[in-house]
């Protein structure tokens, strides 16, 4: 890659990054696109050197999003099996995670504003990427027909207390939502394993 090339693809991955952030911080309709490009150290009218529209750039932030949160919540500490539900809730469902709304859970920070979209292709990444979710929730269950319906609910349950939670930020009933949804989906699974 020659090197203007290099500083092209430095460039639009800045763009991303930022975009990414800031999608997840303020929704697809706070994303500004002088602002994105500011923050980038490139000018406003460089943007369609790296986008073909707004809405290409939207899409590529929430997969860029999807992807930066799934690295995020993999990085957290866990003192179990990064695979078994109770890391899963545990991660998930942590005050730091909450905390980190530029950083974290691009489900929780977009679902709502993607669902309201008429925007087909940024729906399907989201639910892809929670299909994937579910299906690892099922394994972790122990797979099977029960499981996959656990595991649905169980996601439903940390991603509603996810958004509820942040709500509470810095208070007592956040960290509350945070603890009871972790209960919730540790007696879930214990019920699924006795099934």
């Amino acid at each position: 890659m020659g090197h203007s090339r290099a500083e092209k693809q430095q460039s639009h991955e800045r763009i991303l990054d930022g975009a990414a952030r800031m999608i997840r911080k303020a929704g697809p309709n706070g994303v500004s696109i002088a602002d994105l490009m500011k923050s980038a150290n490139l000018t406003h009218g460089g943007f369609y050197g790296h986008f073909r529209s707004r809405e290409a750039l939207i899409d590529a932030a929430i997969e860029r999003a999807i992807a930066d949160g799934s690295d995020s919540f993999a990085a957290l500490p866990t003192k179990d099996d990064p695979g078994s539900v109770a890391s899963i809730a545990n991660r998930y469902l942590s005050s730091r995670h909450r905390d980190d709304i530029a950083g974290g859970c691009a489900i929780a920070a977009l679902a709502t504003d993607v669902g309201r979209m008429d925007d087909r292709e940024a729906r399907e990444l989201l639910v892809n990427h929670l299909e994937a979710r579910f299906d690892r929730m099922a394994a972790a269950m122990g797979g099977g027909t029960v499981a996959q319906d656990a595991a649905v609910t169980a996601w439903c349950t940390m991603i509603g207390a996810m958004v509820l939670s942040r709500l509470f930020r810095g208070t007592k009933r956040g960290d509350q939502i945070l603890r009871q949804a972790q209960k919730s989906v540790l007696d879930l699974a214990a019920s699924v394993s006795e099934s």
